[in-house]
């Protein structure tokens, strides 16, 4: 089976935070999952390079968007690559060849009538002399009375016109815009209320997406779906390909959605692959993204597809609640983030994953705390995991000379890892990562607990078969760990293998023979409690 899971594309215009992360975190999983099983996987992401944060920070330091963008991308995979995220392809959405892919996609719905032109009233600046993009528009949110922008409220998610926001003020220099008339292209989305309505039933039925994305996307509908703007009068973006509109970009909810595609297609033209056989509805697709982008996944994206035709809708949307920081909302321009460049320098990266996971935003909001953060990993990843993976070989290679034989395990701790490959993957396949973690760790308690009660120190002297037996079993156990925790842990996991000399591994039990541990490294080391304040002074800096 060929299974195509896409993340979504963070903003070059500024670091990473853990907020990025605890988002993205499923769908490396997944893919590490899947291939474990032996599928077909095609994981991709990437940069998302245009739209008007970019603009404003490049205005702000003096230079060209695409030297901020290309900064930021550079740094993204650097971050990603540590964390452990493995992309079949990371892209960009400044590459030519997305800029050419994107304006193949809106010369067919152009073609396919769900592209029409408007002449529209547009926000103008006199003072800035522009057309301003829907960022660049502040005020109030017409829905909820919050102070909001012009592309979508952060309070209620309404998705806006920037016409439609009250008290008006421009970005960049802080005067009230006018109203002038422009001519756009706009997507016929309301042509899709019907299909779209049958899709979210469809979902529903076979209970393939979060709670969050059901309720957002059915309050959508039941508004009633309303045309939307393609094109926007923008500086920096992929220019629209119809003649007379050449100064004119394709609006970037377009066209930064359809880089799932247009990255299946470059990874494919690059590695001599196909890209169709994840595309088909013979493949399996999962997206994921955090609670804000909702509506592009559940409604603007089938939407696109289903104008294209011929391709594979979104089946699974694994879409997160936001992730707090010291019980108070994650603010960027306060520094209030914990930023992942920061991390690499001091902090294992399956800390960081354990972490994300075992508190992920699956159903509700979940909070990043220092305390609980070094906690957990002193407690969970050192003292339960790391602490028996540590005692059993050391244990092997003082009393045994690092060598043991093949004996009977110990049935009923062996039937329990069988069962976990099951278990753990009907819940990983449903995205639900941290019932899966806590399922695999409440095991790993238990397999402390088998060990304390074999006491091997003492069998080691009084029932050397019996101590063999108990080595053996915890072997066995920790062998299979390596492959139980490998899409949630996998740089530890990696350490294990090589200590055991596991060479191939697949998701299904695995039965070691006779072993020789030549040497036995601490998975984690304990992380001093002082670094608790420390983390926390520096917050909000």
């Amino acid at each position: 089976m060929a299974v195509f899971i896409g993340g979504a594309w963070p903003y070059a215009n500024g670091p990473l935070h853990l907020g990025h992360v605890a988002s993205l975190l499923p769908g490396d999983i997944l893919a590490r999952y899947y291939r474990l099983k032996g599928e077909e996987v095609l994981f991709v992401s990437g940069s998302d390079c245009h739209g008007t944060p970019i603009a404003i920070k490049a205005k702000q330091e003096g230079v060209a968007p695409d030297e901020v963008a290309g900064r930021y991308h550079n740094e993204f995979a650097d971050c990603l690559d540590w964390l452990g995220f493995s992309y079949d392809f990371y892209s960009r959405t400044n590459h030519p060849f997305h800029h050419q892919e994107v304006q193949k996609i809106f010369q067919t719905l152009l073609e396919k009538g769900y592209l029409y032109k408007r002449t529209v009233q547009q926000t103008y600046c006199d003072s800035c002399d522009q057309f301003l993009p829907d960022r660049y528009v502040e005020g109030i949110c017409p829905h909820c009375g919050h102070q909001s922008r012009g592309d979508q409220c952060e309070s209620c998610s309404a998705i806006l016109d920037p016409v439609e926001i009250i008290e008006k003020r421009c970005k960049l220099c802080g005067s009230t815009p006018v109203i002038k008339e422009t001519d756009h292209y706009y997507f016929a989305l309301s042509k899709f209320q019907q299909p779209l309505n049958e899709y979210l039933n469809h979902a529903k039925e076979k209970g393939r997406w979060r709670e969050n994305a059901i309720h957002l996307t059915k309050r959508y509908l039941q508004e009633g779906l309303q045309d939307r703007a393609a094109t926007r009068d923008l500086e920096y973006g992929v220019p629209v390909p119809v003649q007379g509109f050449e100064r004119k970009k394709i609006y970037v909810w377009i066209e930064a959605v359809s880089g799932y595609l247009t990255a299946s297609k470059q990874w494919a033209a690059e590695k001599g692959e196909s890209w169709e056989m994840f595309w088909n509805d013979r493949a399996k697709s999962y997206y994921v993204h955090g609670k804000d982008n909702i509506p592009f996944h559940t409604i603007i994206w089938p939407a696109i597809l289903m104008g294209i035709g011929g391709l594979k809708l979104p089946d699974y949307i694994v879409s997160s609640e936001f992730l707090t920081v010291e019980s108070k909302k994650l603010s960027t321009s306060r520094n209030w983030a914990v930023w992942v460049p920061d991390l690499m320098k001091s902090y294992h990266p399956d800390s960081i994953r354990y972490f994300l996971t075992i508190n992920a935003p699956e159903r509700k909001d979940a909070d990043f705390s220092w305390r609980e953060f070094i906690y957990s990993h002193n407690s969970e990843l050192l003292g339960a995991f790391g602490n028996f993976v540590n005692r059993t070989l050391k244990f092997i290679q003082k009393s045994f000379g690092g060598e043991i034989s093949k004996v009977e395990a110990d049935h009923h701790m062996i039937q329990r890892v069988k069962d976990l490959y099951i278990i753990l993957g009907n819940l990983i396949e449903k995205g639900e990562m941290k019932t899966a973690l806590e399922e695999v760790f409440s095991f790993v308690r238990q397999a402390n607990k088998y060990f304390d009660e074999q006491k091997p120190w003492v069998q080691v002297h009084e029932d050397i078969s019996g101590c063999k037996k108990t080595l053996y079993t915890c072997m066995q156990i920790i062998a299979n760990l390596s492959i139980l925790l490998n899409p949630f842990l996998p740089f530890s996991c990696e350490e294990i293998q090589k200590m055991l000399n596991i060479k191939d591994s697949s998701w299904r039990l695995i039965t070691l023979g006779s072993v020789n541990i030549n040497r036995v490294n601490p998975l984690f080391n304990r992380i001093d409690l002082e670094r608790i304040e420390l983390e926390r002074e520096r917050l909000g800096e």
